[in-house]
């Protein structure tokens, strides 16, 4: 399974180093030195990481091969794309990969059916998981404990309490 880790932000310097939006939650396994990843658009890629650095809070990578500033600047927005094994999940009971979430089926406390999970906003201070509900609209629900209490991967649902008014502003009944 492919997962996306990252976007190529700026060239940073003047030998080929750019700097990273990281899109994972263990970006010191996904984005090490030596890493190998594919790339999107593929023409790209796919690119193996030469060195790695945190710089101001920002990853900054240099990929073999690109040696100075206008082949980095020639990456800018390319996505980077891990391989990852589907049957591995975190340490940690109480963390989700992106792909162990997309298409859980989302019902509320009381069994009522709000929808399937299409996909994860990651955002500064929180994840939005994206619910498309059977009318076809989305709903955002805030990816935290006290709203979504209990994920099943067994049962591929997840069970949400959604505060006064969160599912009524999506159009719900």
């Amino acid at each position: 399974m492919q997962l996306v880790v990252g976007r190529i932000g700026r060239a940073h310097g003047i030998k080929g180093e750019v700097s990273v939006e990281v899109r994972t939650d263990e970006p010191e396994l996904r984005l090490a030195p030596g890493a190998v990843l594919a790339t999107d658009p593929a023409s790209a890629g796919p690119l193996t990481i030469e060195t790695g650095r945190v710089h101001s809070g920002r990853l900054m990578l240099r990929f073999e091969g690109v040696k100075d500033r206008s082949g980095a600047e020639a990456l800018r927005n390319i996505l980077l794309i891990a391989e990852v094994d589907p049957e591995v999940t975190p340490e940690d009971p109480e963390e989700f990969y992106d792909h162990q979430l997309i298409d859980l089926d989302v019902v509320t406390t009381d069994g009522t059916v709000v929808g399937r999970i299409a996909e994860i906003s990651h955002l500064p201070y929180q994840d939005l998981l994206i619910v498309k509900r059977p009318d076809g609209s989305e709903v955002m629900i805030p990816f935290v404990s006290e709203i979504v209490p209990e994920v099943d991967l067994a049962e591929q649902r997840a069970v949400i309490d959604p505060p006064p008014g969160l599912l009524d502003e999506a159009g719900a009944q």
